[in-house]
């Protein structure tokens, strides 16, 4: 795949049409019961949020890879970026709470030509910024290169995705070539202290399955990560993050075309864990879209979910109404509970 679902005119760009679809496979043909009604069987619907922790940032689709099971539909093509005008407005909400993490997501968000002064602004804030890297964006450009040292500067904890610690599976999910820049770009990260001990510079990998199947226990696959990375490559990392592949966007046509989707979604439904849909992100996270649009969680921005409060956008942000929303779900919601649940910072359960 070489281009975004967007440019390439796919019905499931459309996010009611997505909804629809979720909506009919899981109650309609599978007859499963709906995620509000399995939530309130566990007596936990409606689900409440708890003190924001995290403040998750996307700021733009623009991506330097369109990997298979994005569920960002982002890509080169894609042209939606955050303002600095829109950054401020989310710098001026951060300042009126006490929210001590900002995630900085994308797309690749180092794309974004404000995403320097952004990170600089809300270390002036006092607060702990988390980016999302998809470390190839790091050798992808020249002006790319010191993103490490950079990240160094401002004590970034840098989350990056790696599919598997071979070429093979990588490069099948997100491109050829994928794994040796990947590589690359870690080597150069554990240069300037990421994943050093004592450093105090974090970096963390996240797993994602390659396929239409759950993520194995978490403890397990960060080892064979460990043994293998450093063995292979001399690289070492923090933690490794397993994360279910939620049906949205690129991975729910991924599952349509192989003629896994009907056998996915009855998996996950069988496997919800009511620990692991007390312990979900949404609860303790608000996500803002590149428009400043407010959400809930990542998955909700793209379905075009917003919160389900009178302050609905980074412009009219008010904490004191976002702590008495209900937090807004739906079918794709069985992906985070099920197991040992999936958050961005890996299982909850």
């Amino acid at each position: 795949m070489t281009k975004s679902l967007k440019a390439t005119g796919n019905q499931l760009a459309d996010s009611a049409f997505q909804l629809t679809v979720l909506r009919q496979e899981v109650v309609d043909v599978l007859h499963l019961p709906p995620f509000h009604q399995k939530m309130g069987e566990a007596g936990l619907f409606p689900l409440r949020p708890v003190a924001p922790a995290v403040l998750q940032i996307n700021v733009g689709k623009m991506c330097n890879q369109v990997c298979k099971h994005c569920h960002v539909d982002a890509g080169p093509d894609r042209k939606e970026i955050m303002t600095r005008e829109t950054m401020q407005l989310c710098l001026d909400a951060l300042a009126q709470t006490d929210i001590p993490t900002v995630d900085l997501t994308g797309g690749a968000p180092e794309m974004n030509p404000d995403f320097r002064w952004f990170v600089e602004e809300i270390s002036k804030l006092g607060r702990k910024v988390i980016v999302r890297c998809n470390l190839t964006i790091i050798v992808a450009n020249k002006k790319y290169h010191d993103l490490p040292e950079f990240f160094r500067l401002h004590g970034v904890e840098v989350v990056s995705s790696l599919p598997f610690y071979s070429a093979d599976k990588t490069d099948r999910q997100r491109g050829d070539g994928v794994f040796a820049d990947s590589i690359r770009a870690l080597q150069m990260l554990n240069a300037v202290g990421y994943g050093q001990p004592g450093s105090g510079l974090t970096l963390n990998l996240v797993y994602n399955p390659a396929g239409a199947f759950m993520p194995g226990p978490q403890a397990g696959l960060e080892l064979q990560f460990k043994r293998a990375l450093q063995k292979d490559f001399g690289i070492v990392f923090n933690s490794l993050f397993a994360i279910t592949n939620i049906p949205v966007s690129r991975f729910l046509d991924y599952l349509i075309e192989s003629g896994n989707y009907a056998g996915y979604m009855e998996k996950l439904v069988n496997a919800f864990n009511p620990t692991a849909a007390a312990g979900v992100m949404c609860r303790d996270t608000i996500s803002v879209g590149w428009d400043g649009g407010l959400y809930d969680c990542d998955f909700n921005q793209m379905l075009d979910l917003h919160v389900a409060s009178p302050s609905q956008h980074i412009r009219d942000f008010d904490a004191a109404a976002l702590a008495q929303r209900t937090v807004v779900v739906n079918q794709h919601c069985y992906g985070c509970t099920a197991g040992a649940g999936s958050s961005c910072g890996g299982t909850v359960a």
